[in-house]
């Protein structure tokens, strides 16, 4: 079994603007450990997202390392990471990024069939994945139907159901009030726990943190560990 089933070496990433290239991810080395949910903050513009986009293979580095359970993608083509992001990761965005015409159901038996998932069991995995997240009496309902906190616990349902072994999320809490933030973020972390997964949650959100193991700052490129104590 992989116990760091992320771990990016010495990551370097820059973006040109005009004749300035802009050094967003200096040197930067990091590692998730199985079970763990980690918390990762900074301003705006300090390059959190990227970070994020890198460790999900959306985006190559232009120097370093990301390995992916064990697995070195730092040099694999669009296609190959196309297949890393569906199989071994979740994504859960800042808004629900639903399809608008598919039911609540539909949304997971989607991610299934395009990770050649599908089984005569996954109707009942469906199911239950949705009751997990609290989700069962709206199985057949459309997007539109649906609250904010809803939408989003369908996008976690979704983010898990290909049995993915890191999650990440990108300020998922934003659109949410603050009791709707919590119960949010509980939910992540109880099926990170009981389903022995890794979870990334980039937030501007203070009130969160208690409910992560680790905190780390995006500070002039690099992540460094945050040394306030969390409740666990």
């Amino acid at each position: 079994m992989i116990m760091e089933p992320l771990v990016l070496e010495n990551v370097e990433k820059s973006f040109k603007d005009g004749d300035k290239e802009n050094h967003i991810v200096k040197n930067l080395s990091f590692s998730l450990k199985m079970g763990e949910v980690v918390a990762v903050i900074g301003p705006s513009g300090s390059g959190k997202s990227t970070f994020l986009s890198i460790a999900g293979a959306l985006q190559s580095p232009d120097k370093g390392k990301v390995i992916v359970n064990g697995t070195n993608i730092s040099s694999y083509t669009d296609i190959e990471k196309a297949k890393i992001r569906l199989n071994h990761l979740g994504y859960i965005f800042q808004t629900s990024n639903l399809v608008p015409y598919l039911k609540v159901e539909e949304q997971l038996s989607l991610v299934l069939k395009m990770a050649n998932q599908w089984t005569k069991g996954s109707k009942r995995k469906v199911k239950e994945m949705l009751t997990a997240v609290g989700m069962e009496h709206r199985v057949k309902f459309y997007p539109h139907q649906l609250s904010g906190g809803e939408k989003q616990r369908v996008a976690i349902a979704r983010a898990f159901i290909n049995d993915p072994e890191i999650i990440l999320a990108d300020e998922p809490t934003a659109s949410l009030d603050s009791n709707r933030s919590m119960a949010i973020i509980e939910l992540i972390s109880t099926i990170v726990k009981e389903q022995n997964k890794s979870a990334i949650i980039v937030t501007h959100d203070d009130q969160i943190l208690p409910l992560c193991d680790r905190i780390f700052v995006m500070k002039d490129g690099q992540l460094v560990e945050d040394g306030r104590e969390v409740l666990i």
